[in-house]
């Protein structure tokens, strides 16, 4: 059935040759534009970060007297953990097992091996930015160990634990990029996540930059790789697993904000606060921190001393 229609079309062909050569179609544009990285927003709306006010890095003191929340949560035999799967080295995927790994996980492992007994019994959920406050507010996580940045306005919505790291966020560009600092940013386009701190940030120190927001951030490495973007900001733990899957890639400039860590639970669970950073004194103490800061965080030079605690009563 198909050789009558090649017979022809070699035949076409073999007339055709004695005539002048017809130049090539030009490929419209649309055909070879790569599309952007699922929920991108460009040029989002998006408020500057403003001065803390308060002391939000101040939590409640830690207690091993099980309250009702965590009473509920022993009965129920499991903890919910709020994390994220795109965070390499924090909480990503083993593309091999499939499992979560990271900094984050085994931080969560530890605090339910404390409230429970067993570390095996967390019970991960993926969580997105955007998702961070609301999964708490309507308990639909115990806990959040997502990346998440203690701040007076999250504050407000939400209990923390004490601060058990410090990140700094910094620029990611390629290799050979005349961006080199906030300062070279004008005109460029920067990609960072939707509904964080960073975003914020970037607002604040490269107002004449055009803003690429993303839920996830990995999708900033997908927007760099794709050239949609000149360079992407977030805290450096981030930033350097990034590096650590592209080395094309680098960390450049000064530190454009601290950003405390902390652990989110629901305002009205002030006894599984009190357990949480129980948990997170004895990590400090024996070493635990140290050692997975040093399993996982390499990529950001030698292992400091964990986070000095800060309570408020």
């Amino acid at each position: 059935m198909r050789a009558i229609p090649t017979v022809l079309a070699v035949a076409v062909v073999l007339l055709a040759g004695c005539s002048a050569a017809q130049p090539l179609a030009e490929v419209s544009p649309s055909l070879t534009t790569l599309p952007m990285p699922s929920g991108a927003e460009v040029a989002p709306s998006v408020s500057g970060a403003a001065v803390e006010s308060c002391d939000a890095t101040a939590s409640l003191r830690p207690s091993a007297e099980p309250g009702p929340t965590v009473e509920a949560i022993r009965r129920r035999g499991r903890v919910v953990v709020g994390i994220d799967q795109n965070n390499n080295p924090l909480s990503f995927r083993d593309p091999v097992t499939g499992e979560l790994e990271g900094f984050l996980v085994d931080i969560s492992r530890e605090i339910v091996r404390d409230l429970v007994g067993d570390p095996a019994k967390a019970d991960f959920r993926l969580i997105t930015e955007p998702e961070r406050i609301p999964s708490v507010q309507n308990q639909t996580v115990d806990i959040l160990t997502k990346a998440t940045t203690i701040t007076c306005p999250r504050a407000e919505q939400m209990a923390f634990s004490t601060v058990y790291f410090e990140g700094h966020q910094r620029l990611l560009v390629p290799r050979g990029s005349p961006v080199r600092g906030p300062a070279d940013l004008a005109g460029r386009r920067v990609c960072s996540g939707l509904a964080t701190t960073s975003i914020a940030t970037v607002a604040r120190v490269a107002p004449a930059a055009t803003i690429l927001g993303v839920p996830n951030m990995d999708d900033c490495l997908v927007a760099l790789q794709q050239g949609q973007a000149d360079a992407a900001s977030t805290d450096d733990v981030l930033l350097a697993g990034m590096v650590v899957q592209d080395p094309n890639l680098e960390i450049v400039g000064p530190t454009l904000e601290t950003e405390p860590y902390g652990i989110a639970v629901n305002k009205s669970q002030d006894d599984l606060v009190r357990a949480v950073n129980a948990s997170l004194d004895r990590i400090r103490r024996d070493g635990t921190w140290v050692s997975l800061y040093r399993k996982w965080l390499t990529a950001l030079g030698p292992a400091p001393s964990p986070p000095e605690p800060k309570y408020r009563d």
